[in-house]
């Protein structure tokens, strides 16, 4: 307890608090919990009605003058409504509240415990603590809530040790069986993350009600800790305590996460069965967890019964649409919603970005900006994806300079992430290496991206070297960290490095080969001309093979000319996807570089008989915001005749060129 009141002390700067001065006055501007709770006194005097009904400080100090007035001022419970007005209603003024506590010869506990309350509301721990330690230092009498109050103070703290010391207090006190108290101690843990010290608190409760049960359920929730809401959840059912709607949202939460559809239709069905009064935010949570879940039948008829909705359950069912790839349900209900936040354009802009929609993500983006509306992190992690997609660079760094190097936007560890991702996609990866040398933190993702970037690059050197790093820094691979060192020692042509990683993935890792990783193997091993190596690995695979791995093959046959092993390759990805126009021509080209004309004629009659056409070539530039498709021979563009009248002139002087060299 010394250390305890030094803290204090020195907090204060050694004043007791009936002498805090150098207290600034404010007044609340955060929503606040009503200051007039119900009271077991009858009321009876009419200024003391009047308090009742009293909603500005100007009010309040013209019924404290006529309190004076009448003398009832020096009466412990017309002080204590003063206090409580100025310390918890919205239009309150804390300093004040705490000059009238300062003249109080002998505070009660309920005016003790309505200052800790008020600086816990105001977010100023420190003084709600100071009060209560004072409180147990003057040895005034303390109930449930003094300890309550006083905890919820603790949270706002950076230590536990605030919370623990109010934990002794309590066992010192002969506290510890209060219910309420208990209820605080797990509620103080479980929102600091230490579930162990909530769980146990809560084991060692022989009394629980439902606040006790939903207290440690929600814990559990908000810390991805889902298995352990259920199965909290189902030892609640078993004690025959009735969930209430705060439980139900908690635990729907945790059927979401946990993708128990099972659990979250049961849940549904108890709140239908029961006729529960079920508001918005447990219907969000419902619709959310459909959502999550892929059911989006039942969330649509969820959301056609709901009598109320706000842009929360808008939202969840463009999330839900675009989840699925259907972006025109998802843009219906987006167009739809009659009032959009941040992070319902956010939901669009995302839904077009992974689902291969960059230039419509990029198109709402600039709506978006051009409405006034600002953007969050995850709606910028989105659209620095769509840039990396498209290679626009421009507006990828104008994001990176104006919403991160501004400060508008918080910077966060996916954010920049996905700045460096950026950078890398769109060839810029000294800038994107930069980023990554001056992050603060750095997780799995951030080596994993800076990993690839080098390998997309080229640069498998210094991929590897990346690695080392990560390794040397503690991190654990994962499959897509091969991936990319994979992918990185086939365009450097590092075969010994690429069969080292490969080997090593699962008896040194534990990560056992997939698909894409023996796909990179087959590319590595085609690149530098090892075919018949390759074709084995393809054959031994102890999956079936993807195209992926087809395709490198193939793609390597036509680079060595080999066009028996083209032929096979091409049989098989024609079975995976008859579709492909990029089969036949990688296909044509191996035999017309081995001047097979007859194979080429069969190639092409193949497609003409399957209604295969190739796929035009394109190139895209970004104009003010929108962006320009140029096809092979497009001529459909207004202004085709000044553009090749323009490439025209470009070719002439590149030719002009070529000659002065020669000369």
């Amino acid at each position: 307890m010394k250390n305890l009141l030094s803290l204090v002390h020195h907090s204060l700067r050694h004043k007791s608090p009936y002498h805090l001065e150098h207290i600034k006055p404010f007044s609340f501007t955060t929503n606040k919990p009503k200051w007039n709770s119900p009271t077991n006194v009858i009321i009876t005097n009419p200024t003391l009605l009047i308090m009742e009904s009293c909603s500005t400080m100007r009010q309040l100090k013209q019924i404290q003058a006529r309190m004076t007035l009448t003398g009832i001022i020096t009466h412990a419970f017309p002080v204590s409504r003063v206090i409580a007005f100025c310390a918890l209603a919205h239009s309150g003024d804390l300093h004040y509240a705490h000059t009238i506590f300062n003249r109080v010869e002998q505070p009660n506990t309920f005016m003790w415990n309505t200052m800790i309350r008020g600086y816990q509301n105001a977010r100023k721990p420190i003084f709600a603590f100071s009060f209560f330690v004072y409180m147990f230092q003057l040895r005034v009498e303390m109930d449930s809530r003094s300890f309550v109050f006083a905890l919820k103070a603790c949270q706002q703290f950076e230590t536990v040790f605030e919370g623990e010391s109010v934990y002794c207090v309590v066992w010192k006190m002969g506290f510890d069986c209060e219910l309420l108290v208990r209820n605080g101690l797990i509620h103080f843990y479980a929102e600091r993350g230490l579930l162990k010290n909530a769980r146990q608190v809560f084991d060692e409760s022989s009394d629980k009600d439902v606040v006790t049960w939903t207290t440690m359920i929600d814990g559990y929730a908000a810390h991805d800790c889902s298995e352990e809401a259920m199965e909290v959840f189902e030892l609640m059912l078993l004690s025959h305590v009735e969930p209430n709607e705060v439980t139900l949202i908690a635990v729907v939460s945790a059927c979401s996460d946990m993708g128990n559809l099972e659990m979250g239709k049961r849940v549904h069905e108890k709140v239908e069965e029961k006729n529960m009064r079920c508001s918005l935010s447990l219907h969000n949570a419902l619709l959310d967890m459909y959502v999550k879940c892929d059911c989006l039948v039942d969330a649509r008829e969820l959301f056609d019964r709901m009598a109320t909705k706000d842009v929360y359950s808008w939202t969840s069912m463009v999330n839900g649409y675009a989840k699925c790839g259907d972006l025109e349900s998802a843009r219906r209900f987006f167009d739809q919603t009659p009032r959009k936040n941040a992070v319902c354009w956010s939901a669009m802009i995302a839904g077009y970005s992974q689902n291969n929609k960059p230039k419509e993500s990029l198109k709402l983006f600039h709506e978006m900006m051009e409405r006034g509306v600002v953007p969050i992190e995850h709606t910028l992690v989105s659209v620095l994806s769509a840039c990396g997609q498209l290679t626009c660079l421009n507006l990828g760094d104008w994001i990176h300079q104006y919403f991160v190097v501004g400060k508008i936007i918080p910077l966060s560890v996916t954010l920049e992430n996905a700045i460096v991702d950026m950078y890398a996609k769109c060839g810029s990866i000294d800038a994107a290496t930069e980023v990554f040398s001056t992050m603060p933190e750095r997780n799995l993702i951030s080596w994993n991206t800076m990993i690839a970037g080098y390998a997309a690059n080229g640069r498998a050197k210094q991929a590897i070297n990346v690695f080392d790093q990560m390794r040397n820094m503690g991190f654990e691979p994962n499959n897509i960290t091969f991936v990319s060192l994979l992918t990185a020692c086939s365009h450097g042509g590092l075969i010994s490095e690429g069969r080292e990683y490969f080997d090593n993935m699962e008896r040194k890792y534990g990560i056992k080969p997939e698909r894409g990783h023996y796909a990179c193997m087959v590319d590595l091993l085609g690149r530098t001309g090892l075919l018949e190596e390759a074709y084995k690995l393809i054959a031994n695979m102890p999956m079936q093979p993807c195209e992926a791995a087809w395709g490198a093959l193939l793609n390597a046959c036509r680079m060595h000319g080999n066009v028996e092993l083209a032929r096979l390759s091409a049989h098989n990805l024609l079975r995976l996807d008859p579709e492909d126009s990029g089969i036949y021509v990688l296909l044509a080209n191996t035999c017309a570089n081995d001047r097979k004309w007859s194979d080429v004629r069969r190639v092409r009659s193949l497609m003409k008989d399957k209604g295969v056409k190739k796929i035009p070539g394109y190139s895209l530039i970004e104009i003010d915001g929108g962006f320009v498709e140029f096809l092979v021979a497009d001529e459909s563009h207004p202004q085709s005749e000044e553009i090749y009248k323009v490439l025209e002139e470009i070719l002439l002087l590149s030719k002009l060129e070529d000659y002065s060299y020669d000369l």
